[in-house]
């Protein structure tokens, strides 16, 4: 087999030409012992060729690109660094042979917990985030894929998608990592420890001075079947997905209760219909059609799949920009808040199964005290000590907690 020693970069080993047959090896120049073996179909792969214990041996790494050069330059070190220890990685040839890839790590994942334990929009959520990782990992054997480059894709993603998608992303993965060593693989979690990005819970809901130009939008939708659905998420506070899949068998009219019996958080939620919920419901309640949904569609799913568009058309129509339809959940959390309602009634409202869900609500639930603090405080401001201390009987006023008469 021909034998030819270059600097591997990416653009060069991309520029190699797969052989009319056979195979070819080509040699880094900067660490010794790097190859990549190209065959006549165009496959290219990392190798690592050493002798071990008086034997010419090789051990094959992974493909490019899916392996960046780094990344097969320090693998080659780390083996270096075990045969450095006494160790021979060829002894753990068998064992690899039987370890699984990430890719099918993740079909297992999927097929033996996720299904199972997860529903159906957590199982798309997976889907969607991983494929951010899987085209890189997918043929990596578990066990190949390290801790820096966990910390080094977890960074790339936090670049290029945003800190919050990198952190959902990695906590799937530190999940697939723990699930296989559950499931009996000898193994260490890479992804353990990787410290997450700081995440800013969102605040926004619509704000006072909003809310009439956004239900004049609203009620200027053509589309009856949008209409109804926003408003249900606002009048209700529930999960947009929850309103979606709302069946008229789940509603009680005799209490004006809706009971939701599959919640993110694992647990049915009641939640109290006001009088402007009933009215939607009524009035949809009168249109009903063979269908156990409140809100039909034509898709798979039978029921109203999320309206990206009417939701645009709204804001442009209402000139409101930085809204998404779950800030219509938050919108009514925040007015329960700033009515002084406390976390622990606005928390049961929205079926939050922590405290700490709720939290974000806690300094709008002050601004009732607030302004009565500087309603209190505004005699003083506008010069009106004489008048406010005048008013005030003080021998009738028990500072240990109480009146005196």
């Amino acid at each position: 087999m021909k034998k030819t020693e270059i600097n591997f970069t990416k653009a060069a080993l991309l520029e190699i030409k797969a052989p009319t047959k056979g195979e070819m090896a080509y040699y880094d120049t900067k660490e010794k012992g790097l190859s990549l073996r190209v065959t006549a179909n165009g496959y290219k792969t990392f190798i690592y060729r050493k002798f071990i214990e008086g034997k010419s041996s090789r051990i094959v790494i992974a493909p490019f690109p899916d392996m960046t050069v780094d990344e097969a330059r320090k693998r080659v070190q780390q083996l270096k660094g075990q045969l450095a220890e006494g160790k021979n990685p060829l002894k753990e040839k068998e064992k690899l042979a039987a370890e699984k890839t990430f890719g099918e790590a993740y079909e297992l994942f999927m097929e033996k917990y996720a299904k199972i334990e997860n529903k159906l929009r957590t199982q798309k959520d997976i889907k969607s985030r991983l494929k951010k990782i899987l085209p890189h990992w997918s043929h990596r054997f578990l066990s190949s894929i390290t801790r820096y480059e966990m910390q080094d894709m977890h960074a790339h993603i936090g670049q290029e998608h945003g800190k919050i998608e990198a952190n959902r992303v990695f906590s799937y993965v530190r999940t697939i990592y723990n699930k296989m060593i559950d499931w009996g693989w000898e193994g260490t979690n890479p992804a353990a420890g990787i410290q997450k990005f700081k995440e800013q819970k969102r605040d926004r809901f619509i704000l006072h001075d909003e809310l009439p130009k956004f239900m004049e939008a609203l009620e200027m939708e053509p589309n009856r079947d949008m209409r109804d659905f926003f408003l249900m998420c606002l009048y209700t506070g529930a999960r947009c997905g929850n309103v979606l899949s709302m069946r008229w068998e789940d509603i009680d009219f005799s209490i004006n209760e809706w009971r939701i019996p599959d919640t993110k958080n694992g647990e049915p939620v009641r939640i109290p219909l006001i009088e402007e919920a009933l009215e939607v419901l009524s009035n949809r309640l009168q249109l009903k059609k063979s269908t156990p949904w409140a809100f039909p569609g034509s898709g798979k799913s039978g029921h109203l799949e999320e309206p990206k568009k009417a939701w645009k058309r709204i804001l442009d129509r209402a000139g409101l920009k930085n809204l998404r339809i779950h800030d219509l959940r938050r919108t009514l959390a925040s007015y329960q808040a700033i009515a002084g309602t406390s976390l622990l009634i606005i928390g049961k409202s929205l079926g939050h199964k922590s405290p700490q869900s709720t939290a974000i609500y806690a300094r709008l639930s002050n601004d009732p005290v607030r302004a009565s603090m500087e309603s209190a405080l505004d005699f003083y401001r506008k010069g009106k000590e004489k008048e406010f201390h005048n008013n005030i009987d003080y021998e009738s006023i028990n500072f240990s907690g109480g009146s005196s008469k």
